[in-house]
């Protein structure tokens, strides 16, 4: 609802919309019983130049706040609204800048069935609402609030990105060098204020926004500075080039690497406690033209302890899952590309097996998350500790259940198959694109058929897809040609409706106008049966695999996407990005 403009008046406010009838706000206020007709007069002869009525009458004494604030709303006919009392949407009120919602004292709070809620005092500031319009590419629906709670929400929406344009124009200023200074002066710069506070700063507004990385990437006229939220990345600011060595050289030393070097990839890892929370980050360093690029991987502990009930099993695919890994021996493959989230589904596994009664040993690199009793074992190639010598040890060690972080060469995949054979539970990843190509990947690093279908039991290949922001969704009819082209089978999908109903990601202040937020994994498991088992001996290749998983009742993972896809869950979209 968007007043309309109107000519001036005496109290510096305009009339009420068209068909209102209630005059000037001062008016309005004497008849409402909000001040005294004198004491109006008076407050207006007082009245400085540029200083609209509000601030005149709740300045000088003349009213109390709120209870103009509402008669104000009133009389422009809109909603009041507290926000001392009201979540404020972020997101939303990043749309504009700090500097026009001070301008304008006005601050985007949320979204609204498709139109963007802004809080403002001055209801009848028609040159705000077209700014905020422009700025946003958004209809604008007002809301008034008191001009305290609008100061208030403009200094904590905006605080971290004041503080951190603060900190790097002082970091800027301080460090006045290139990156080519000498290292006692990056040593003594790093742990200058300026620097350490923009470096805490990123990493608690990463933290605050759900990032899962954060990458530092230095250039030839700024520092590009980027977040990876479900599984995107988005540019968060560009400080200067002149800091970028100080910005790099003080998360090296949090990492305990070594900032002398910068010829060569370095990994470490961060311990620090942002808003009194312990926060895990773990460090990789990787040399370009312009510099070293920093990626900082933010652990998220709760992550090792999530349920598997709560990664996104469709029900089939989790009942076929759960015979697995009940079973006293075996080898259990999940596969994917970095960062499908592998890892997480093999903890949340061990999570269900971890017990008094059973010996879990595992080998990762790196130890991501320290789970509470079970042997973790980190690989160090340097002391002669590889994924293979490691699992030679443990072996002697009368386990019960072994993760391996990762099969990467035949030596490891050899004695993997191995320990299925005589009794372990061997879970593992293994980076391929889908599972029916797995048996071959091994076969390929020299391990005898035979041996690979015998010991194999399940192979599960996953993918994170991005969930639907619940509040901002929307619903239609996809048209045969769409359905055509993403392979719709409505007997493997269970498809019993006509036309068939979807949605499609629009976006709003929840989900920072990307339509998702969130993340959920799509899973494929093949369960090697006695069939698929005589495929692999006979060296099938990976699409026999798939034509007798495919009979025996798999799911593709693009057909468990599009499952989802029918449960509102995600789009037609976001499976075509993430599957092929």
């Amino acid at each position: 609802m968007i007043p309309q403009p109107g000519p001036a008046v005496a109290d510096g406010f305009g009339p009420a919309p068209p068909g209102a009838g209630r005059g000037s706000l001062g008016a309005f206020l004497v008849a409402c019983g909000i001040i005294e007709e004198p004491a109006l007069r008076a407050a207006l002869a007082g009245q400085r130049p540029g200083v609209n009525l509000v601030d005149t009458l709740v300045g000088g004494g003349h009213v109390e706040e709120t209870a103009l604030m509402r008669a104000l709303a009133e009389h422009a006919g809109v909603d009041y609204l507290d926000l001392t009392n009201h979540p404020i949407d972020v997101a939303s009120a990043r749309l504009v800048s700090p500097s026009m919602a001070r301008r304008y004292r006005a601050i985007p709070i949320g979204w609204y069935e498709g139109s963007l809620r802004v809080a403002v005092c001055d209801p009848s500031n028609v040159l705000a609402v077209d700014d905020f319009r422009t700025v946003t590419g958004a209809p604008i629906e007002l809301v008034v609030s008191p001009p305290s709670s609008i100061d208030a929400a403009i200094a904590s929406c905006y605080r971290v990105d004041a503080e951190a344009e603060q900190a790097s124009a002082e970091a800027a200023s301080s460090f006045g060098g290139t990156q080519s200074q000498a290292l006692a002066g990056v040593r003594e710069v790093v742990e200058d204020g300026p620097i350490v506070k923009l470096v805490n700063l990123l990493i608690g507004q990463a933290v605050t926004d759900r990032a899962s990385d954060i990458h530092v990437e230095p250039g030839p006229r700024d520092l590009r500075i980027r977040f990876r939220i479900d599984g995107v990345l988005q540019e968060v600011m560009r400080p200067p080039s002149s800091i970028a060595g100080g910005v790099i050289s003080r998360i090296k030393i949090m990492a305990s690497l070594n900032i002398a070097e910068r010829r060569i990839p370095q990994d470490g890892r961060i311990n620090t406690r942002i808003n009194g929370l312990p926060v895990d980050l773990r460090v990789a360093t990787l040399p370009t033209v312009w510099g070293e690029k920093v990626v900082m991987r933010i652990l998220d502990k709760s992550t090792a302890l999530l349920d598997l009930a709560d990664l996104g099993f469709l029900a089939d695919n989790m009942e076929r899952y759960e015979r697995s890994y009940r079973r006293p021996y075996g080898t259990i493959l999940v596969t994917g590309p970095t960062g499908s989230g592998k890892s997480t589904t093999l903890y949340a596994t061990l999570n269900i097996l971890n017990d008094s009664t059973k010996n879990v040993i595992t080998v990762e690199d790196p130890v991501e998350y320290q789970l509470e009793g079970i042997n973790q074992i980190q690989v160090n190639p340097k002391a002669g500790l590889s994924f293979a010598s490691a699992l030679r040890s443990i072996l002697r060690s009368d386990p019960d259940i072994v993760l391996l972080g990762e099969i990467r060469d035949r030596e490891t995949a050899q004695i993997a198959i191995e320990a299925a054979l005589t009794g372990h539970l061997v879970l593992s990843t293994l980076h391929t694109n889908d599972a029916s190509s797995s048996p071959g990947r091994l076969i390929e690093m020299g391990v005898e058929p035979f041996l690979v279908g015998s010991a194999l039991d399940c192979i599960v290949a996953q993918r994170l897809a991005r969930h639907l922001c619940e509040r901002c969704k929307q619903a239609y009819t996809m048209t045969p040609s769409e359905l055509a082209m993403v392979g719709w089978d409505p007997e493997a999908l269970g498809v019993l409706e006509d036309p068939v109903v979807v949605h499609r990601a629009v976006g709003c202040g929840a989900c920072g106008r990307t339509g998702y937020r969130g993340r959920f994994a799509v899973h494929e498991v093949l369960t090697v049966s006695e069939q698929v088992e005589r495929v692999i001996v006979d060296r099938g290749h990976s699409e026999e695999v798939l034509k007798v998983a495919l009979a025996e009742g798999m799911l593709t993972l693009r057909q468990a996407g599009l499952r989802e896809v029918l449960a509102g869950k995600t789009s037609i979209e976001e499976v075509l990005r993430v599957i092929a």
